[in-house]
C-alpha cells in the first residue's frame, strides 16, 4: 500500500534514505555476546528479579506482633513465591515464615488471629490461622507459632474481591469488588456470562475511559462491601453472606482506579470514610475527588464530607473515636501533582478546617494516634520520605481554609532524616511502626517508641523542634542476600541549575571502585519519569540504579526542574516546559558531575529514561547542541510525538495540563545520530507502543 507523503509526516522533514547495507562476514565476526556480570559479590539483574520483594509490615492491635507480606520470583521455575513473615515487635523471639501455596491477601481479624483469602472454584473462601505467641522471657526462648491448621470461615461469590479491612468493634468485614451497575454482589458471574455469550466482540463508549492504565475499560466498577463477620463464645467464626453496598445508588467507585486501595478508604468502629472521582465529572479529564463518610451496615447513605472546590483526594483516615476525620487534599482539579494539604473535619462539630496551609511539602499518607489528638504522615523532603508528626489543634469555630493556628499546629516534626517511609501505622503506648526502604536495602518494619515524650515537647514550644531519638530495625528480610553485594548508598550532591536554582542529584560508585585508583569508569545518566517525580533514597524493583553501578557503571541522577519533594514552585515549574528549564538543570548537572567525579569516561557515557524520561531521551536525541555526547541511548515508554499522544493517552487530564503545544521530539528527528535502543509495554495505555514504534522508524530511516 502507498500513501501521499504529507500522511507520513516524517518525510516532510527530510526524504528517504536508503537502508544501509548488511553487515559483512568480517563485520559479523567482530560482534561479541554480551553478558550480564555475575557472582557472589555482584548483584546483578538477575539477583534483582529473584530478591524478595517485601511489603509494607501490619501490626495486630496489641502492637506485639506485625505482619509482613512477601513474594519470591523464581527463574528457574517461573512462579512467584507468596509469604508472609511474623515477627515480634518486643521481643527476641525468631520470626515466623508462613509459605502461601495458593497466594491470596492477608490481614489481621484479632490480635492472634490472621485471616487469609485463597482463589475458590466459585470465588474466594477465607481461612483464620491462629498464632500462639509467647514473649521470651529470662530461661525461656519463647514461642512463634501455628498450632492449628487454618479453618475456613466465610466465603464470597466473586474472585475480585480484594481489599480487606475488619472492624473487631463492629464485627464486620469491609473490601472491594468489581460490580455491574445493579451493584449486586452476587449476580456478577450470571452477568459475566451473559457478556462473554453476547455473540459479538464489541466494546462500545459513549464516555471515557476507553482504557486506563492496563485495562480496557468496561461495565464493571469498584464498590465497597460490608458483611458481619464475628465469633462466638466457642470461638466458632459465624458469617454472614448478606452482603451490603455501601456505594448503591451513589454512582461512586471506590478505591479509584488504577492505583487505589486500603489508602482509599478507613474503618473505625461502625464507620467508613472513603474517597471517590466525583461522579458527576468526566473521569479522563477531571481529577477532582470528594470524601464520604458511611455507616459500616449502610443504614443511611453516605454524607460528603469536602467543600466541592477541590482536586484529588487522598489517605482518608478516621480517628481512634470517629470523631474526626482527615485526609490529604489537592487544590486543583485536573492536577495530579499539586501540593497535597492536610485537611480535618470534625465531625461532631461540623467543621472542616485545613491544616498545612502554608507548608511547601506534599504529605503521602497520613493517621491519627490511638488518643487521636496527634496525626503521624509520611513525606518526600529533599528526595526522602521522612515519617513527621503534628497535633491536632482545637477546632476552630467555622469551616476554613486558613486558619489563625500556633506554629506547632502548621509546621510537622521529622522524627526521620533519611531513607524513604511508608506503611506507618501508631501503636498503643506512644510508638509508631513504619516500613522503611533505601538505595541499598527493599522493606524492612522499623520502629519508634517513648513518642508521648515528643508530643508533650511540641505542644509545650511554638519553637521548632528537631527529633533525636532511637529508629529500631525490627526486620532484616533481604541482609543476608544483600551483604556481600557492597551496594552503592549513592552520594547526595547539589549544584546551581536553571534560574539559579539549587539542584540535587545522586551519584552511586561502580563495582569495584577504589578510592584514589586512576582509572576511568563508563557512565550512566538516568532520568526519572512523571515528571513530577524523584530519584530518591529508596528502593526500586524496576529502575534499580545499583544494578547499573554493579554492571562497572558511575551511576548519575539528577532531580531537575519538575522533581516532587523540593517545593511546589519547583514541581510546578515544568508545565508547559517540558523540553526547556529541566534540560538547562540536566545540561549543568551533568557538567557539575564530570569535573566533581574525574573518574568518569565521557568518552564513555550513555543516558537511559523511562515515560518523561523515555521523552527526554528522545528530546537529547534531537539536541545534540546540548553537548552531552552520548554514545548510546535508552527510552522505556517515551513520548514520540506529543501532540498524538497529548489526545491517544487516557488520562487526558495530564496533557490538558503539562503540554504547552511546544517541544515534540517528532519535529527533531532531522537531528537524530545516536544509537537507541527502545522498550515498550503493549500494555501501557499512558504512553501507547506507537510512540516508540514511531521512534524506532525514525531510528531506522536516519541513524542506520
Amino acid at each position: 500500500m502507498r500513501f501521499p507523503l504529507t500522511f507520513l509526516g516524517l518525510t516532510a522533514q527530510i526524504p528517504f534514505q536508503s537502508s544501509p547495507p548488511p553487515p559483512t562476514s568480517n563485520e559479523m565476526s567482530t560482534v561479541q555476546d554480551f553478558n550480564f556480570r555475575q557472582g557472589p559479590d555482584v548483584f546483578s539483574p538477575k539477583d534483582l528479579i529473584e530478591l524478595r520483594r517485601p511489603g509494607a509490615g501490619v501490626a495486630n492491635d496489641a502492637g506485639d506482633l506485625v505482619l509482613v507480606p512477601v513474594s519470591e520470583y523464581s527463574l528457574k521455575d517461573k512462579k512467584n513465591k507468596k509469604s508472609i513473615v511474623v515477627a515480634p515487635i518486643e521481643s527476641t523471639v525468631k520470626p515466623l515464615e508462613i509459605e502461601l501455596e495458593k497466594g491470596g491477601e492477608v490481614f489481621w481479624i484479632q490480635s492472634r488471629t490472621v485471616a487469609h483469602v485463597v482463589p475458590a472454584e466459585n470465588g474466594l473462601e477465607i481461612y483464620a490461622l491462629d498464632i500462639n505467641f509467647q514473649a521470651a522471657t529470662e530461661g525461656q526462648a519463647g514461642v512463634l507459632a501455628t498450632p492449628e491448621p487454618p479453618t475456613l470461615i466465610a466465603k464470597l461469590p466473586n474472585k475480585s474481591a480484594t481489599n480487606f479491612r475488619y472492624s473487631t468493634i463492629a464485627g464486620h468485614l469491609v473490601f472491594s469488588d468489581y460490580v455491574y451497575p445493579d451493584g449486586n454482589l452476587t449476580s456478577v458471574k450470571e452477568q459475566d456470562d451473559a457478556w462473554e455469550a453476547r455473540g459479538n466482540t464489541a466494546y462500545v463508549y459513549d464516555e471515557t475511559y476507553v482504557r486506563h492504565w492496563d485495562t480496557w475499560t468496561g461495565k464493571k466498577k469498584q464498590a465497597l462491601f460490608s458483611a458481619r463477620l464475628v465469633q462466638d463464645p466457642d470461638r466458632k467464626w459465624l458469617f454472614s453472606e448478606q452482603f451490603t453496598n455501601l456505594l448503591q445508588g451513589t454512582k461512586h467507585s471506590s478505591p479509584v482506579e488504577p492505583f487505589g486501595g486500603t489508602d482509599d478508604f478507613d474503618v473505625s468502629g461502625d464507620q467508613v470514610v472513603y474517597t471517590t472521582k466525583d461522579p458527576e465529572l468526566d473521569d479522563a479529564w477531571h481529577t477532582k475527588q470528594n470524601v464520604y463518610i458511611v455507616d459500616i451496615k449502610g443504614a443511611q447513605k453516605p454524607r460528603e464530607l469536602t467543600s466541592g472546590k477541590q482536586g484529588a483526594i487522598h489517605s482518608p483516615v478516621l480517628s481512634p473515636r470517629a470523631d474526626k476525620a482527615a485526609w490529604l487534599e489537592l487544590d486543583k482539579d485536573g492536577y495530579e501533582s499539586d501540593r497535597a494539604k492536610i485537611v480535618i473535619y470534625d465531625l461532631v462539630k461540623d467543621v472542616r478546617y485545613t491544616l498545612t496551609q502554608g507548608w511547601d511539602r506534599s504529605p503521602e499518607a497520613l493517621v491519627f494516634n490511638k488518643e487521636g489528638d496527634f496525626l503521624y504522615l509520611t513525606a518526600g523532603d529533599e528526595a526522602v520520605v521522612k515519617v513527621f508528626a503534628l497535633p491536632v489543634p482545637p477546632t476552630p469555630s467555622a469551616s476554613t481554609t486558613e486558619p489563625e493556628l500556633s506554629r506547632k499546629y502548621t509546621s510537622p516534626v521529622a522524627l526521620t532524616h533519611g531513607k524513604a517511609a511508608s506503611g506507618i501505622q501508631t501503636l498503643f503506648t506512644g510508638r509508631i511502626l513504619f516500613s522503611q526502604s533505601s538505595l541499598t536495602s527493599p522493606n524492612d518494619v522499623f520502629i519508634i517508641r517513648n513518642l508521648k515524650q515528643l508530643e508533650e515537647s511540641i505542644l509545650r514550644s511554638d519553637e521548632p523542634l528537631r527529633f533525636d531519638g532511637q529508629v529500631e530495625q525490627i526486620t532484616r528480610l533481604t541482609e543476608d542476600s544483600l551483604k556481600s553485594k557492597n551496594l552503592s548508598p549513592g552520594e547526595s550532591f547539589w549544584f546551581k541549575g536553571g534560574n539559579d536554582n539549587n539542584v540535587q542529584g545522586w551519584a552511586l560508585k561502580p563495582h569495584g571502585w577504589k578510592a584514589d585508583e586512576k582509572k576511568k569508569w563508563p557512565v550512566v545518566l538516568l532520568i526519572h519519569g512523571g515528571p513530577q517525580g524523584a530519584w530518591e533514597d529508596q528502593w526500586s524493583n524496576r529502575w534499580n540504579p545499583n544494578v547499573f553501578a554493579q554492571q562497572g557503571y558511575f551511576v548519575i541522577a539528577i532531580n531537575p526542574t519538575g522533581s516532587t519533594t523540593f517545593g511546589q514552585a519547583f514541581t510546578d515549574a515544568i508545565a508547559e516546559d517540558w523540553g526547556g528549564r529541566p534540560f538547562v538543570d540536566l545540561q549543568k548537572g551533568w557538567k557539575y558531575a564530570l569535573d566533581k567525579y574525574p573518574e568518569i569516561d565521557a568518552d564513555r557515557a550513555v543516558a537511559a529514561g523511562a515515560s518523561w524520561g523515555g521523552y527526554a531521551i528522545n528530546w537529547i536525541q534531537g539536541h545534540p547542541e546540548f553537548g552531552f555526547n552520548f554514545k548510546a541511548l535508552v527510552g522505556h515508554d517515551g513520548v514520540f510525538d506529543s501532540n498524538y499522544n497529548g489526545y491517544s493517552t487516557e488520562e487526558l487530564f495530564f496533557f490538558n495540563h503539562e503540554w504547552g503545544g511546544r517541544f515534540s521530539p517528532s519535529n527533531f528527528v532531522h537531528k537524530w545520530s545516536t544509537p537507541q535502543l527502545l522498550i515498550h509495554g503493549s500494555k501501557d495505555y499512558r504512553l501507547p507502543e506507537t510512540e516508540s514504534i514511531g521512534a524506532f522508524h525514525a531510528l531506522q530511516q536516519y541513524v542506520l
